[in-house]
């Protein structure tokens, strides 16, 4: 799995969960980890009973973001007492975030040991079953989808990504029902390394739908992309093709020039015999890389 998928299994955990009385989702900027734990502190500053305890679990986030897991392990430990007899929300933070310390998308894979998968089992069913019963329906698709970093086999994340889209799609709570877009992104990604390409298909497309609906010029360019890899492993090249190059000239347009379009219009050239313009890609796929 290159970089670029890798990344979107990050990408699910950054969707805000609206519960708290402070705004989390205006705080963050999950691009800069650094700035996200100022801005948490100061808030901070301010607040008071739950809301300074969810406050400091985000700033543990921070942490696990920039890979300083024991850092994160330290806030937590810090506010555990606290926590035992806060609301649900402080509690069902605090364990997603201690279980993201032992096993997330940032981890090395050297490090998620079977004794760091289950501490982070452990943290992740205590957050899913607290958000569960307090009707957090947004934190227990976090807590679900979480699950996929402990089981990495592609049907049991097959399977964490149906039981997160059931919750999503039950939901009445808007924080719960924008997950979907990126839950369907999980979908498509677990079937697509099944090798049930036609089935991750139908999950990128309904994904790009979504995505297109919320307006994010860059997130609509990922889903196309998605769409256009899945074509590719369906040997409808042509078609893969035509969507790559309008992601180039939108990309390009933005001034966000993409490097694993460029892999992929490099491996389409060549598939079709065209080795001048696979080469071109190649290089400048080389070239955006090393940035």
């Amino acid at each position: 799995m290159n970089l670029r998928l890798s990344l979107l299994l990050i990408f699910a955990a950054f969707l805000p969960s609206a519960q708290a009385a402070v705004d989390l989702a205006a705080l963050w900027d999950f691009s800069r980890p650094e700035l996200s734990e100022q801005r948490f502190r100061q808030a901070l500053e301010k607040a008071t009973g739950d809301d300074a305890l969810v406050l400091q679990t985000q700033i543990a986030r921070t942490f696990g973001l920039r890979k300083d897991f024991a850092a994160a392990q330290r806030q937590l430990a810090a506010i555990e007492a606290a926590v035992k007899a806060a609301g649900p929300e402080a509690r069902v933070r605090w364990a997603l975030e201690s279980g993201r310390s032992w096993a997330s998308a940032t981890h090395a894979p050297d490090s998620l040991t079977p004794e760091a998968k289950q501490k982070a089992r452990w943290h992740y069913t205590q957050a899913l079953d607290i958000a569960r019963e307090a009707r957090l329906d947004a934190l227990a698709i976090d807590a679900v989808h979480m699950f996929a970093f402990v089981d990495t086999a592609p049907q049991q994340q097959l399977e964490w990504a149906q039981q997160a889209l059931a919750i999503s799609l039950a939901s009445s709570q808007p924080a719960a029902q924008r997950w979907e877009a990126s839950i369907r992104n999980n979908l498509g990604l677990a079937l697509h390394r099944l090798g049930r390409f036609p089935e991750a298909l139908t999950q990128f497309e309904l994904m790009l739908a979504l995505r297109e609906k919320g307006g994010n010029a860059g997130s609509v360019r990922v889903a196309k992309w998605m769409v256009a890899w899945t074509l590719r492993a369906l040997r409808r090249g042509p078609e893969a093709l035509q969507i790559q190059l309008q992601i180039e000239r939108e990309a390009e347009a933005a001034g966000a020039p993409d490097p694993y379009v460029f892999e992929e219009l490099a491996l389409l050239y060549r598939e079709q015999g065209d080795t001048a313009k696979a080469a071109h890609y190649e290089r400048l796929h080389a070239q955006h890389s090393k940035r």
